[in-house]
């Protein structure tokens, strides 16, 4: 039996047949987006955290077959979240916790969640990561489309110097207090070369040399008040401009902009849908937290439904389909307007 007290090297991990090329014609998608050299608007939505791989596998086929219907005006990337960060205390995820319970057997974790990410991209969709441990990331980082900091760790030196160093768009959150200088500062970061110790294939430390990411970017996740109103929109757009920083600009329609309720999300989504057609070009994407069944559960009574997020509440399936629907036919107003650029990239 392994010991769990153990962690397997990245490369015993890393043996899974993943389609590289594929995952890089992903990412290169992205960043066409993020960039409007390709005019379809991002759309990262899933799970707040993956506790139950099977009904995430569930989610993520559903989530395939509905990302084609719209392929003409989104580019739909999977939120496979396997790290939870916390302001204080609780379950870290499938990855540092997978049976729930704080026993804590990374090394099962990370087997676990190497083989839904592998799983998960086969459905054909880009995944999208927030890296919350940076020694965990090259466990994971090779099946991934569009990484995330988190509105915890985006002050981090060593979360920045990573995100210089993933091979994918990255965005940065504002901080929990809802301060975008934060997350414009590690936007910056992010371009810049940087050399910083790492992990070698076999689990040796080395040092990493970065080139700089071209494709970071900031998030509005909200804070006390929301963020994702046209004037917050415009006043984002204003710090990326003095920061130097191109217009690459993602909403998150949860957290902080929704109130922690996800009930809202639905009116946040409406809201940045009307920015949207009307022509707002630099809100190239947008988060949601959906699930398969609506809401929430706690993780007390063991074992959990699968079906329903253990950590923030999510939309439902039946409620998440419109939404997109909502979201492509903004799009396709926007894009119709300005037939400048390629309705297609290489997704």
């Amino acid at each position: 039996m392994p010991d769990q007290d153990t962690l397997p090297s990245p490369a015993e991990v890393g043996t899974d047949n993943v389609v590289a090329a594929e995952i890089a014609r992903h990412r290169e998608t992205v960043a066409n987006v993020l960039a409007r050299r390709d005019s379809r608007l991002l759309v990262v939505v899933g799970p707040c955290s993956v506790h139950d791989t099977d009904g995430a596998l569930d989610y993520a086929h559903r989530l395939a077959e509905a990302s084609r219907r719209f392929a003409d005006d989104l580019v739909v990337v999977l939120r496979a979240y396997l790290e939870k960060p916390r302001t204080i205390a609780g379950w870290t995820g499938l990855v540092p916790d997978p049976t729930l319970d704080g026993k804590g057997d990374l090394a099962a974790g990370v087997r676990i969640g190497r083989r839904f990410l592998v799983d998960a991209a086969a459905t054909g969709l880009p995944l999208a990561y927030e890296f919350v441990d940076p020694f965990l990331a090259p466990y994971f980082a090779d099946t991934v489309s569009w990484g995330a900091i988190g509105a915890r760790t985006v002050a981090s030196q060593p979360h920045r110097h990573l995100s210089s160093w993933l091979p994918m768009p990255v965005g940065m959150k504002n901080c929990v207090s809802g301060r975008l200088d934060t997350a414009v500062a590690a936007v910056r970061a992010a371009g810049l070369p940087h050399v910083f110790p790492g992990a070698a294939a076999d689990g040796r430390p080395r040092i990493l040399r970065s080139a700089g990411n071209s494709d970071a970017h900031l998030v509005l996740r909200g804070g006390p008040k929301p963020n994702h109103h046209a004037h917050a929109v415009a006043d984002a757009l204003d710090a990326l401009t003095a920061a130097g920083l191109p217009h690459r600009l993602v909403v998150d329609a949860s957290h902080g902009n929704s109130g922690k309720d996800h009930n809202r999300q639905p009116v946040v989504v409406a809201d940045l849908a009307d920015q949207i057609s009307a022509g707002n070009d630099a809100l190239a994407g947008v988060m949601i937290e959906s699930y398969l069944s609506d809401g929430r559960q706690d993780v007390g009574s063991l074992p959990p439904r699968p079906d329903l997020s253990i950590t923030d509440a999510c939309l439902g399936w039946e409620r998440t389909v419109p939404l997109l629907e909502t979201l492509a036919c903004a799009n396709a107003v926007r894009r119709i307007s300005a037939p400048r650029r390629s309705s297609r990239s290489v997704l």
